[in-house]
């Protein structure tokens, strides 16, 4: 039901002119009275937002740590949402930081208990996050675990008898049950929802559902809004609804983010052993041998085409790697193709025969369909961004549009509405033009504002200058000499596993991995003191730990971007890769990971950043970016 506006409207006012009248009201008088600090930059904010609303335009608002940019935009953002009867959307930069901004004392429990506002939020997270009936009965089959104990016990009564039907299912429900565990049992691009005999007893189909009634706020994260564009155009064809609904508005909290949540949610993916097996299951009793012999064929070049791909893979230590494409891998995927074709036709005629079930043969065409597009994407001389990477432990092959700005500006930005981006770090010295050009926006206005905080008081940096090999023991000698709650920050995962070997046996108790169980579990455990270490390749942004529970950030590289197909294809676009995409990349990440440690006025600590010789040869490049002058060791 639609929820009343927070301050009268009146006929000598406009909705604009209230709304800024009650948000004086709020933060010069109400929120101060009960505690919070009255910011100016916060202030400043608000009224940007409110001038955004009104010119329905892009905003990128740049405010440093500490001046309350999350109030500062929901203010404005519940109010609008109100008044045209549409959810505001919130799009966060990851899974993670859904949970953050409704924990219990976040800002949204703040505004409710302070301005006793019935605040109705609902979050919407992305479709790997819950539980899939089809997959997690396949791996009661197959597999053996008491995770499966777990998630059979969550289960509500009515989803398989007679009995209640609550919400249930999100990844955030089962926080022991690891990564690799939850790749089971979750939902993926193979199944086909829309045919499925269990759809309308599925946890997601019941968030779903849940979380389109919203009056106020949905909160998701960015991969998921992308995945929502991306889809949405196929959905509406197909008679589905789209996976968010209409909105008022869009803030994107950790807004620089969103071009590579865009880059994720544009891909094509083809898994070495998921054809094979999808392909099995369709091998049933009373298939006629013309097809019978087609996917056999089809197991068999898909096979051989995956032979060679691994064969044309150039080995490094990133996660995306590069693939020589030889004329004989072509050749292969074209073969692909064809038979992939002829398959196609003969299930048309399996669809008369009812011999294959509805929703085994209705899963297999459309991922079929979905495999000749990328693999044609894939041959042809386009100008697509391709590699091999790892994906839910399979081999994948990952094709990818390489325009993704003309994507973005025709699919997110061409419509006229408020567009709001939220960060500590949109710009670069101020200047927004890198961040703009990547996300297809032309036309915007912006600020920037600094943070509140007196830095000199209350943090140091430490510059350490040594060999690579020797980082490690560094790490492990700050770590035992003044033991605290410390975020230790890899410029990637394989960084963080190499570091993970040195630590001695008897001390990783101490230390949580990124990947070891549920990440905002992860988090929590940190949070608690359970955890002395967080180690993580990921929270270099969004992550809010006030006080004792965060007094030391050490990054153990320079961010700089990978060495893949995807950084290079960017890199082939520019003037000057290193001015134009490395620099900028790598001082916004850093930026961003310094930023985890002041987060509060009562927060405090120091920050120790790990540079070998070659990057300390950047020292006078994110210097300007140091809110104090470090101390060189």
């Amino acid at each position: 039901m639609r929820q009343s506006l927070p301050f009268e409207l009146s006929k000598e006012k406009s909705f604009f002119e209230s709304l800024g009248d009650w948000m004086g009201d709020v933060l010069y008088d109400e929120l101060p009275d009960k505690g919070l600090e009255c910011r100016d930059e916060q202030i400043f904010m608000a009224y940007q937002i409110e001038k955004v609303l009104k010119d329905k335009s892009v905003l990128f608002a740049e405010a440093g740590v500490g001046t309350g940019k999350t109030i500062a935009y929901l203010l404005p953002a519940i109010s609008y949402a109100r008044y045209t009867g549409k959810p505001a959307l919130i799009a966060c930069a990851d899974e993670t930081l859904i949970d953050q901004l409704v924990k219990e004392g976040g800002d949204i429990y703040k505004l409710q208990k302070m301005l006793n506002l019935n605040i109705d939020v609902r979050l919407a997270k992305s479709r790997d996050q819950y539980l899939c009936l089809k997959r997690y009965e396949e791996a009661e089959r197959f597999n053996d675990g008491e995770y499966l104990d777990e998630i059979a016990m969550s289960i509500p009564d009515g989803v398989y008898g007679v009995g209640s039907l609550e919400l249930y299912g999100a990844r955030s429900d089962y926080p022991t049950i690891s990564d690799e565990e939850w790749s089971y049992v979750n939902y993926n691009q193979i199944q086909q929802c829309q045919v499925c005999d269990v759809r309308n007893r599925c946890g997601q189909t019941l968030h779903r559902q849940n979380y389109r009634d919203s009056t106020d706020l949905i909160i998701c994260s960015q991969d998921f809004f992308m995945e929502h564009t991306a889809t949405k155009e196929s959905r509406e064809r197909e008679g589905q609804l789209p996976l968010l609904p209409e909105v008022s508005m869009m803030v994107f909290d950790e807004g620089h983010l969103l071009e590579y949540a865009a880059q994720k949610a544009m891909t094509n993916k083809i898994q070495d052993y998921t054809i094979v097996k999808l392909l099995e299951r369709l091998m049933v009793d009373g298939l006629r041998e013309v097809t019978l012999n087609l996917m056999e064929k089809l197991q068999d070049d898909h096979e051989l085409f995956f032979d060679q791909l691994r064969e044309d893979v150039i080995e490094s230590d990133e996660d995306r790697k590069r693939i020589t494409k030889s004329p004989k891998l072509i050749s292969l995927g074209k073969e692909v193709v064809s038979t992939i074709e002829r398959l196609m036709e003969e299930f048309v005629f399996e669809s008369q025969m009812f011999v294959i079930p509805e929703y085994e043969l209705r899963m297999g065409e459309e991922f079929l369909d979905q495999y000749e597009a990328a693999m044609r994407i894939f041959v042809s001389e386009g100008d697509a961004v391709d590699w091999l990477e790892e994906t839910d432990g399979e081999e994948t092959l990952v094709i990818m549009p390489h325009l993704i700005t003309e994507v973005l500006e025709q699919k997110v930005f061409s419509k006229k509405m408020p567009y709001v981006f939220s960060s500590a770090t949109l710009s670069i010295n101020k200047d927004f033009s890198y961040i703009a050009y990547s996300l297809g926006i032309k036309k915007y206005d912006s600020f920037s504002v600094e943070s509140p905080f007196d830095y000199e008081e209350v943090m140091s940096i430490n510059l350490h200058h040594l060999e690579q090999k020797e980082k490690a023991a560094r790490v492990l000698e700050l770590l035992d000499s003044n033991p605290e709650q410390t975020l230790l920050l890899f410029k990637s995962n394989q960084a963080m596993q190499a570091f993970k070997e040195e630590v001695p046996a008897d001390q990783l108790h101490r230390y949580g991995f990124e990947g070891d169980y549920e990440l905002s579990s992860l988090v929590r455990d940190f949070q608690s003191g359970k955890l002395e270490v967080l180690s993580s390749y990921h929270l270099w942004e969004g992550l809010d730990l006030p006080e004792e529970a965060l007094t030391r950030v050490i990054v153990f590289d320079l961010p700089f971007p990978p060495n893949d197909p995807l950084f290079d294809a960017k890199r082939s676009f520019a003037d000057d890769p290193f001015v134009e995409v490395e620099l900028p990349f790598m001082l916004l990440r850093l930026q961003q990971g310094m930023g985890r440690l002041i987060r509060t006025s009562r927060d405090h600590g120091a920050i120790h950043i790990l540079l070998n010789e070659e990057e300390a040869q950047y020292k006078e490049d994110i210097a300007p970016i140091f809110a104090v002058t470090p101390k060189e060791l």
